[in-house]
């Protein structure tokens, strides 16, 4: 993926209007990496990772808004652009993880082995 991907302002949603689209029937499309979907990721979300996300979007709905989620909103951006591309109606959440947390989203996950007991790798 070119870095006009990222540079690119794909549209953005802040995490309560998040929230009400995917109470509306969004999907979150989570492209972390597998460790970081395992400690955390939005219940009822599609993880699909960043580097495979152009070879497997097909398996994504084309008939519901895609919220495309990372940790910090940077990586969701360029996932957003490139999902836009392909045809999808989709958006970036702005600030990510931290974001959702912050705004009251649910998350749910594992222990990862590695992590420390207070969740942080």
């Amino acid at each position: 993926m070119s870095l006009r991907h990222h540079v690119r302002r794909p549209p953005e949603v802040s995490a309560a209007e998040a929230l009400r689209l995917v109470q509306a029937g969004a999907l979150v499309v989570d492209v972390r990496r597998e460790r970081e979907w395992r400690r955390q990721h939005v219940p009822g979300s599609v993880h699909l990772p960043l580097e495979v996300l152009e070879r497997r979007a097909e398996e994504l709905p084309d008939d519901r808004v895609l919220i495309a989620f990372c940790t910090g909103g940077l990586v969701s951006r360029g996932a957003a652009n490139l999902l836009t591309e392909l045809g999808f109606d989709a958006v970036s959440l702005a600030r990510g993880l931290v974001g959702w947390r912050a705004a009251g989203g649910a998350l749910e996950g594992e222990r990862v082995p590695g992590d420390r007991p207070d969740g942080v790798a």
